[in-house]
């Protein structure tokens, strides 16, 4: 099976430019239907469904009048959402200050940690886990995602 992620991405980067709009992330799967392409959007103050739904229309254009991929596909546009994944560095630098929850082997065991990402360098980021500077190769990292804590709600005296 040929993948078109890279020539994908390429066009949905510029259809971005346009909008005012990046791209998060890209991922292409098969199903029992066809091939499914998912673009995740970003930006600033987040992305509406109005802007999913503009953008996808965009790209779709794009992609037919190109004629790139020959057989059936699917192609769906999201935001990568409130708790989303880190896979790539620019992922983890636009966390830089967020709560993220992190694991990773260390050679010996599978461990984790959630705190704030306050440092993301060339070959490791750091946490600020209640106090505790924890570092973490990027090679050991297997899984991280940024967390939403909801604050507590005040109660009001009455």
């Amino acid at each position: 099976m040929e993948y078109y992620r890279a020539r994908i991405e390429e066009i949905a980067k510029r259809v971005c430019s346009d909008m005012h709009l990046a791209v998060y992330d890209i991922e292409e799967k098969m199903s029992g239907k066809g091939r499914i392409i998912t673009v995740y959007l970003t930006k600033v103050g987040g992305v509406t469904i109005d802007e999913c739904a503009l953008f996808s229309r965009a790209l779709g254009d794009e992609l037919e009048e190109l004629d790139i991929i020959p057989d059936r596909y699917f192609l769906e546009v999201s935001s990568p959402g409130i708790e989303r994944p880190l896979k790539l560095k620019s992922h983890y630098v636009s966390a830089i200050n967020e709560k993220v929850a992190v694991q990773w082997d260390d050679g010996e065991s599978r461990q984790s940690a959630m705190g704030t990402l306050t440092v993301v360098d060339q070959d490791s980021i750091t946490l600020d886990d209640r106090g505790n500077q924890v570092e973490i190769p990027f090679k050991a990292i297997t899984r991280a995602k940024t967390v939403y804590l909801a604050e507590a709600k005040k109660e009001s005296e009455g």
